[in-house]
């Protein structure tokens, strides 16, 4: 029986060198002369911390460009609010959105079940696989999953015949 898995995953080596190259621009830039704008990674969370809303958002618009030029979604970048932070500084927390929540993988099986694609889902931890009679089938339910926003990026991977 044809399947195939439904992911949301992020490559955390282009999110890296986005990052870098993000804290590189930050230190030689006019508007961030002498400022202690920082920017750094722990897990699937980066902090920016400066030292008011204008810059953070300043330093999100860097970030979100650098990733979009190493093909990260950002559809998987989810923006915290402004907070204070030490000293006087603003800190803003951005959320890496991976894998798939059971919340939205059941409004996918739903949106499936809608279509009347012959065509079945099963939830296995942060991925779907979707199972089928036939190859066209699952074609056709790829090109539905994709139609519609789920507010993740999706990847399809694992097509078996």
């Amino acid at each position: 029986m044809p399947s195939f898995d439904v992911v949301s995953e992020v490559d955390m080596q282009e999110v890296d060198n986005a990052l870098h190259t993000t804290q590189k621009e930050i230190t030689t830039r006019y508007d961030f002369k002498g400022s202690k704008a920082s920017i750094e990674r722990k897990d699937k969370e980066i902090i920016l911390i400066a030292e008011d809303e204008y810059k953070l958002g300043q330093m999100i618009d860097l970030f979100s460009a650098r990733l979009v030029k190493r093909g990260v979604d950002l559809k998987a970048l989810d923006v915290g609010k402004c907070a204070a932070a030490a000293g006087g500084m603003e800190r803003q927390v951005l959320t890496l959105k991976v894998g798939l929540e059971t919340e939205v993988s059941k409004r996918m099986i739903k949106h499936l079940k809608d279509g009347k694609f012959k065509a079945q889902g099963s939830i296995q931890g942060d991925q779907l696989r979707v199972s089928g009679k036939s190859r066209d089938e699952l074609q056709a339910a790829i090109a539905a999953l994709r139609a519609k926003d789920f507010g993740l990026p999706l990847q399809f991977n694992n097509f078996r015949d």
